[in-house]
């Protein structure tokens, strides 16, 4: 197919943005359509703080210009201040809304002049903050939520259209997007034209410092085909048009796909683009009202990112998308975010943060361990329920440089229902569930840097909650149990003998990361050492069947403890460039 149509490429084919290994923050729960300069501000500064800096920021909605049909063309509707209430608006203008159009640099006054707008704002930021690499904002697939406003000068021929819900669609769950949108009709500009849409919103962003996009609504394209030749080509041509506008203002790969759960955008839209929510969002709360939905909801996030991750990764990277690091769940989701592969970003308002949980994922210079896969459910729990059956453990599986992990998820409590069409509470089947593992669980040939375990005997498993390590077999079962909303990572490192003694010895990593593993980046054994090149700081262990001779960091030796055969070294942050070597000798 790929060959066939040449309208998308693999995922291992092309390389995803930068932002994939940068901590983020994204302002939607932080603020919703309220967001502005001076709150972005307040946010990235508590974070830098905090000791946990991002290397991305996400503008997303409640930066454009739009406006309701009833509005004169020359106000800007920005009255909409609850969720929801933006979704029948339409753009007005390619540019900034007035919050961000209205900013002054401060720095730009010091030195007598007055700078101003979002790309003076982008600049302060920048300046001000040095860890942030990329600024991204929001936009739908076809504008905004409502399209483009008609007859308005500066903006493309458009027409409102009504969409239509095919008979599979209107079997899916009800969504307050797509109510408020088949209401009010999209702004669409004709296919033909879709290249002018995004040569007006993409040219001024790259003006104004920004460095990607958020692209959404963009399942939506179906509803609107009736008039344009079908679903297939109407979204050719807007994908086509989308993809040339990322090459030339964005190197190609500055997006973020969101609501792209349609495989006209897997076939047709991912020539260029490859990194892409593979699940809902992020609910704090049930939007239905249930409010035991702040904890069975995260467990369906959870469940259908890894299993769509099985279609969705072979086109783009998949992105677990935001959370929350104050949510009742937050550790939860953490864990997940720290061995998905993909970026690690959160939503938190502005001062509410969990830093102790926060710094497990961040390092001080706002970058993050990620695995060199994406992770994907192991195969024993492929044809399972871990939602509502009562009995199965959520198992996914990641691979590092030269360590495996398995995250165990008690997901049990909530899922699908057919009856009410919506995901709903099953509290009947919330309870403490057990499942077994071992290495093998784990697909070690995978991805473009697989491990070779052919020669393996023994495994070192450490377990991440429990902060124990077990030896294992490579088919050597062993049981876990998890309580509702529970989890373990388990670093999975094989062991290796070496030197003349004999030596076993396996890498953990500093167990005071939940991506312990994630920081080894490279390993060297010799006649009588280890080496290793470790990225990050704190609690390093490894095991090793023989207490060392001695430890040195950077060619200077330091204390190390040596208990139930692990090597215990305290690694400080090597500023400015996060990066020490450690050797054990024997």
């Amino acid at each position: 197919i790929r060959t066939d149509l040449g309208t998308f490429k693999l995922l291992e084919e092309k390389t995803p943005p930068g932002i994939v290994d940068k901590f983020g923050w994204c302002t939607w729960d932080a603020f919703y359509l309220t967001v502005h300069p001076q709150g972005v501000w307040e946010g990235v500064k508590g974070l830098v703080d905090g000791g946990c800096p991002p290397g991305l920021v996400l503008i997303d909605d409640g930066w454009q210009s739009i406006s309701h049909d009833e509005d004169p063309i020359t106000k800007e509707g920005m009255n909409c201040a609850v969720a929801g209430e933006q979704m029948p608006c339409r753009l007005l203008k390619f540019q900034e809304n007035y919050k961000f159009r209205d900013y002054v640099s401060p720095r730009s006054l010091a030195n007598g002049s007055t700078n101003m707008g979002m790309g003076a704002f982008i600049k302060d930021l920048k300046e001000e903050f040095n860890t942030v690499d990329f600024v991204y904002v929001w936009h739908a697939l076809c504008g905004y939520w409502g399209g483009l406003r008609p007859n308005v000068p500066g903006l493309p021929e458009t027409k409102v259209i009504k969409p239509e819900l095919s008979p599979g669609l209107k079997k899916t769950m009800e969504d307050l997007a797509v109510d408020k949108i088949v209401n009010t009709g999209i702004g669409l500009v004709p296919p033909e034209m879709a290249d002018q849409l995004y040569e007006g919103i993409h040219s001024h962003l790259e003006n104004v410092g920004i460095d990607g996009v958020k692209v959404d609504v963009i399942h939506l394209l179906e509803m609107l085909c009736e008039n344009y030749g079908g679903r297939v080509d109407l979204a050719r041509a807007y994908f086509k048009a989308l993809t040339d506008s990322v090459k030339r203002h964005f190197k190609g790969n500055g997006v973020i796909a969101s609501m792209e759960h349609c495989n006209d955008f897997m076939f047709l839209g991912t020539e260029a683009i490859c990194l892409g929510r593979v699940g809902d969002d992020f609910w704090c709360t049930d939007p239905s009202g249930d409010p035991n939905g702040t904890f069975w909801l995260q467990g369906c996030h959870m469940v259908h990112c890894a299993y769509n991750s099985l279609w969705m990764g072979n086109f783009i990277h998949p992105d677990w998308d935001m959370f929350q690091s104050s949510h009742p769940c937050a550790e939860f989701h953490a864990a997940s975010r720290a061995i998905s592969g993909g970026p690690i970003y959160i939503s938190d308002t502005v001062g509410n943060h969990n830093f102790a949980l926060l710094k497990r994922l961040v390092l001080p210079d706002g970058s993050i361990l990620r695995c060199q896969y994406y992770a994907l459910p192991t195969r024993d729990c492929l044809f399972e329920d871990p939602l509502h059956d009562g009995k199965t453990m959520l198992k996914i599986w990641n691979l590092n440089k030269y360590t495996g992990v398995i995250g165990a998820f008690n997901c049990q409590g909530g899922g699908w229902c057919r009856e009410t069409r919506r995901n709903q509470c099953f509290s009947e089947f919330s309870h403490t569930v057990k499942a077994e593992m071992n290495p093998k669980s784990i697909e070690w040939n995978s991805g473009k840097n697989p491990i070779s375990i052919e020669d393996v005997q023994v495994f070192a498993m450490y377990f991440s909650q429990s902060k124990k390590l077990v030896l294992s077999k490579p088919a050597e079962n062993m049981e876990i149990s998890l309580k509702p909303f529970d989890f373990e990572l388990i670093t999975v490192s094989p062991v290796t003998v070496f030197g003349r003694k004999s030596v076993q010895f396996a890498p953990i990593g500093p167990v005071n990361m939940l991506n312990a593993g994630g920081a080894i980046q490279s390993l060297a054994f010799n006649e009588n050492s280890v080496r290793i090149e470790l990225k990050g700081a704190g609690e390093m262990r490894a095991f090793a069947s023989d207490k060392p001779t001695a430890c040195k960091i950077d060619g200077k030796d330091v204390g190390f403890e040596f208990e139930n055969n692990m090597v215990i070294v305290h690694v400080p942050w090597p500023a400015p460039s996060g990066f020490s070597t450690l050797e054990y000798l024997f």
